[in-house]
């Protein structure tokens, strides 16, 4: 039977229709945003040979026939970031792009399988141009869409508001009453699972006997970090494990730790930055090392995008921010879930079929 509640019952619309608009606006705004900054906007092709290269990211697969009918294996990005960083190889030295992203098992209040990515670029630079883009993208966006505050689930947070800077060591003793650093591996690889798992297991989180230090740390952010955090005001939460930073670079003076930080309002994570990791060596022995354990965990694995690799020997210094558009847009409105701020979005697996 027919959905009587899908997105283009024209009631229904009307509901969304200023949500739509406001989502409009901040789009221009921040356009306007970074022309001022002398960014250039690009468009990063959908169709890539690997779709990237992290453990726990689900791709959806596509191909490219030939003349002969020859099928060529080929995904929809999960990120424009291998295109990105090929055209700061190539030359550019700040971009922006808000691209249309695909995310294969990805589905709830806060996911949605395809979605928009804003994501730019500064050569010559590090992790923290990232962080002072972050701060003036808030109130700016917030300025478009008439908002005075970012809300989600009961939590609120500031968008004027100068962000806090909170490490990832920090959050865990903080929210999680956690001493993280004793768990690290000295050179940011071999960290201490079973240690780790204890800690967990004594503050009531629980682990299974096949959860890797990742996954442990995983649900620890998720469970108890998380939802404390960019409340009241934007949280930026810097220096994540480098096992956890699989395309940042380590920070010089403790090669534990990555210069990686994610952006959160209200318990939400807007955005994921960091200084880019530049050497393709260590780029290719981590990507190697990440598909071992995704075959492991789930059966495959994606190709290496080798001319990726290539590119990083061209590529400058530089960082780069991943920014969920539609989810700055859902706590800017107060939407309950993604799909309210998004115009065409897929029906539900519980939603009725024709």
């Amino acid at each position: 039977m027919l959905d009587t509640t899908a997105w283009w019952r024209p009631h229904f619309h009307a509901d969304r229709r200023p949500l739509l608009l406001t989502r409009g606006r901040v789009r221009e705004a921040l356009r306007r945003l970074f022309a001022d900054e002398g960014f250039t906007e690009v468009e990063s092709g959908i169709l890539q040979v690997s779709p990237g290269n992290e453990t726990h990211l689900h791709a959806f697969a596509s191909a490219l026939l030939g003349a002969d009918g020859a099928p060529r294996p080929l995904y929809l990005h999960t990120s424009p970031e291998f295109a990105c960083k090929k055209l700061l190889a190539a030359g550019e030295t700040r971009i922006f792009d808000f691209a249309r992203v695909f995310r294969n098992r990805e589905r709830s209040d806060l996911h949605h399988p395809e979605f928009t990515m804003l994501e730019w670029y500064r050569a010559e630079t590090d992790y923290r141009a990232m962080m002072a883009d972050c701060a003036r993208l808030l109130p700016r966006a917030a300025e478009a869409a008439g908002a005075t505050r970012l809300a989600f689930r009961g939590r609120e947070a500031d968008p004027f508001a100068e962000p806090e800077e909170l490490t990832v060591v920090e959050a865990f003793a903080r929210h999680a009453d956690i001493d993280l650093a004793p768990t690290l591996g000295p050179d940011g690889a071999d960290n201490d699972r079973d240690r780790l798992a204890t800690l967990a297991g004594e503050r009531g989180i629980r682990t299974a006997a096949d959860d890797t230090w990742s996954d442990i740390f995983s649900r620890i952010l998720s469970e108890r970090i998380e939802p404390g955090l960019g409340c009241g005001r934007p949280t930026l939460l810097t220096d994540y494990p480098a096992s956890e930073a699989a395309l940042a670079r380590r920070k010089p003076d403790d090669p534990r730790l990555a210069e990686r930080f994610e952006l959160y309002a209200c318990g939400v994570e807007l955005a994921n930055a960091f200084s880019e990791l530049t050497d393709p060596h260590e780029q290719r022995r981590r990507f190697e090392a990440d598909m071992a354990e995704k075959e492991r965990i789930h059966g495959e694995r994606y190709p290496i995008d080798e001319e990726f690799l290539a590119a990083l020997d061209l590529m400058p210094a530089a960082s780069g921010c991943a920014l969920g558009f539609d989810r700055l847009v859902m706590l800017l409105t107060g939407a309950r879930r993604i799909e309210d701020v998004i115009w065409t979005p897929l029906p539900r697996e519980e939603e009725g079929r024709p």
